[in-house]
């Protein structure tokens, strides 16, 4: 049965789930492992805290993820493959366990994060 996401924890396992997906992929995992270098263990709190600024409306993480992302793309070319990949983990991940309005919520940013930056960083 699913459940709504609800707590700090609830995004922790998400995004640790998601991210280990990414990590055995081939296709994309060398961005993270050998370009961006990494470490999950410190890396996930900070991915954790943009989650939960956006899906618990705290507006208080303060890095800016474009800038991250532009820096990554210009050390090795982002496509518009590992959006998909990106997209289809992040998807796979939160629906196989979570439903309602912060899932959707989540997977609705994500779209938009995901269009964002393939229109500013792939273009750019």
């Amino acid at each position: 049965m699913k459940k709504e996401i609800k707590t700090r924890e609830d995004i922790e396992w998400i995004v640790s789930s998601f991210y280990e997906k990414l990590f055995n992929d081939d296709r994309i995992a060398y961005l993270f492992t050998d370009v961006a270098k990494i470490n999950l263990e410190t890396h996930l709190p900070s991915l954790c805290d943009f989650w939960e600024s956006i899906l618990f409306d705290k507006n208080d993480y303060a890095k800016n993820v474009m800038n991250i992302h532009m820096d990554l793309h210009r050390k090795s070319s982002l496509t518009q493959e590992h959006f998909q990949i990106w997209l289809q983990y992040l998807f796979e991940t939160i629906d196989s366990t979570y439903e309602g309005v912060l899932a959707q919520k989540m997977k609705d940013r994500a779209n938009g994060i995901a269009y964002i930056m393939k229109t500013k960083v792939i273009k750019a």
